[in-house]
């Protein structure tokens, strides 16, 4: 359920936890792009996510 998953990606991340969104969408069992779209809801609701580029890139929360 995606209430369920947004919740659990929240609490991943708040547990300074950078995740990748492929990793994510294994985990949950949906694409990519779903990912992208939780990750928008998420900012939306005014979490601090951020991405981190490179090779041990993804998303993750601002500190402070």
């Amino acid at each position: 359920m995606k209430l369920e998953r947004l919740i659990s990606i929240i609490y991943k991340l708040l547990n300074h936890e950078i995740l990748s969104a492929s990793t994510l969408a294994e985990e949950f069992e949906v694409s990519p792009r779903t990912i992208y779209r939780d990750i928008d809801a998420i900012c939306a609701a005014g979490f601090p996510v951020v991405s981190y580029q490179g090779t041990n890139g993804g998303y993750g929360m601002m500190e402070g």
